[in-house]
């Protein structure tokens, strides 16, 4: 079976389980998308220890041997908790206990590798007993009887060489129907080609070792993921931190399917702004690199009291007012901005997606965060994005592109704002750019490359010059447009054509009056 058919076994197997949550009377609860991505994930893991297990190099060696010795990519397992010899008890009278107990056995055995932390110090096991989702007793048994036979019917013990670009698919899947709250505190879900575009610019193809990667508003993970597979899981360590409980249940689920179980131990679910959990000491813990899709407005005027007695000196700009009507207005991403900036180790690099007014605001904050990238030369460039390419916000969005590393007081601005194809998705219209679009923007901004309307690559004084503006428009040579005529014969013609047209209105104006008597 290829990777496309299993794709769509995976999706098929999704869409049973979001019908019988539907058919049970929990669809759009608040629990729902823990019964789905927690039946998806247990099969996964269960799949993936059985392909291990049949292609060890010791054919002889013993399941509960090859368990016990197993790394911590491979989920510890028990005979007694795989699917299929669950599936078999399935016509006992207390069933139910039997899949809860089999959960809580598995976090036991796997406690070290899955279990994440809250920033209270708090350990979060990787599943709950189905039990503590459903609030009728008599519908648990129907439940995990009909969860298992789900679970049981498919089999995906042959996908698992597969990486980041094929399972990226899988989970933007499952997720797409709980991806309803980001705009508050959390994107969710970044699309997938605008992670690999600040992959792709920020990692220079240089090969590393043992290098950090963070995100602060990690939401489920995809510009780290798209980070991390372009260097390579084995090279690099994830750090993350989250107030959502929800997108940091999906980003534990996506470093599993990722081979990315070793940064598990450092994904914390918690605010970063008052409680920033990734430290030396006393001090911020610096990331070689950062990417971060924040939330751009909300309402956090209740924080802003404690974000003014900072003991991390981040906010060197500022922070924004509470506006007196609407609070929700406010622009949380510049305080996000500033904590990345300072925690950015000393080579650092980072890339963070914010709105394009960003580029060009005259005062505030945002001019005094530019003036700061500007003059101590780390900013390497900006791209502006075309509209709608955010399922959640048609907000105009820029990727801003920092680097610590830089020697030329060259910036580069790419306008790539009339590119893409505006497409209808369930989840309303998109812009979507095709691939030759996508492999023109890295291209062209890796490259310096310059075109008429569309880059330009401007120095540091040019900018300082200009306000701080940051916008590639103020810039861009416009195209010159050839004519297939001379200019001047043109314009004479046109001054011909008028007089007689006014001449021609003159006699008009002459006739009607006639006719009128006057």
């Amino acid at each position: 079976m290829s990777f496309e058919e299993y794709l769509g076994q995976m999706k098929k197997m999704i869409d049973e389980l979001k019908a019988m949550s539907t058919s049970l009377g929990l669809s759009n609860t608040g629990d729902e998308y823990k019964i789905i991505s927690e039946l998806f994930t247990y099969k996964f893991l269960n799949d993936k220890l059985l392909f291990e297990f049949e292609n060890r190099s010791d054919k002889d060696e013993q399941f509960d041997d090859f368990v016990d010795l197993a790394g911590i990519e491979i989920a510890k397992m028990r005979k007694k908790h795989l699917i299929d010899h669950l599936y078999h008890q399935q016509n006992e009278d207390n069933f139910h206990e039997i899949f809860d107990l089999a959960f809580i056995e598995v976090n036991e055995l796997n406690k070290e590798i899955y279990n994440i932390e809250t920033a209270s110090g708090k350990k979060k096991p990787l599943f709950e007993p189905l039990s503590a989702y459903i609030r009728d007793e008599n519908k648990e048994l129907e439940l995990a009887k009909r969860a298992i036979n789900i679970l049981a019917r498919y089999s995906f013990k042959d996908i698992y060489k597969g990486g980041f670009d094929y399972f990226s698919s899988v989970f933007e899947y499952l997720i797409k129907d709980y991806n309803k709250d980001s705009g508050k505190y959390a994107e969710y879900f970044t699309p997938l080609f605008a992670g690999n575009i600040m992959a792709e610019i920020l990692y220079n193809d240089t090969p590393v070792t043992n290098v950090s990667l963070y995100d602060p508003s990690a939401g489920s993970g995809t510009l780290l993921l798209a980070l991390a597979n372009k260097i390579g899981t084995d090279r690099c360590s994830i750090y993350s931190q989250d107030i959502s409980q929800k997108s940091t249940q999906f980003l534990r689920i996506n470093l599993i399917l990722n081979k990315l179980a070793h940064s598990l131990h450092s994904v914390i679910e918690g605010n970063t702004l008052t409680n920033p959990e990734h430290k030396n000491g006393e001090e911020l813990l610096e990331f070689d690199f950062i990417v971060s899709n924040p939330p751009f407005k909300m309402d956090f005027s209740n924080m802003i009291e404690t974000l003014k007695a900072d003991k991390y000196n981040r906010f060197f700009a500022g922070l924004p007012n509470i506006p007196k009507k609407d609070k929700n207005g406010m622009a949380i991403y510049e305080t996000f901005l500033q904590h990345v900036i300072a925690s950015l180790s000393e080579k650092g690099k980072a890339s963070v997606v914010v709105p394009t007014g960003f580029t060009t605001a005259a005062s505030g904050i945002p001019k005094k965060i530019r003036e700061k990238l500007i003059r101590e030369n780390i900013l390497r460039g900006v791209i502006h994005m075309p509209s709608n390419i955010f399922a959640t916000t048609g907000t105009s969005v820029s990727i801003i592109f920092i680097d610590k590393t830089k020697t030329d007081d060259k910036v580069m601005l790419l306008d790539a704002s009339n590119l893409g194809e505006k497409v209808s998705l369930e989840d309303g219209q998109r812009t979507v750019l095709s691939e030759i679009e996508r492999n023109k923007i890295v291209t062209f901004f890796k490259s310096r490359k310059e075109e008429p309307e569309f880059s330009v690559l401007v120095t540091n004084d040019q900018i300082i010059n200009n306000s701080f503006s940051i916008q590639a428009g103020q810039y861009v040579e416009l195209k010159e447009e050839n004519l297939d005529y001379d200019i001047d014969s043109r314009l004479n013609e046109l001054q011909n054509e008028i007089r007689r047209m006014i001449d021609k209105s003159s006699k008009l104006d002459e006739h009607i009056l006639k006719l009128m008597g006057v």
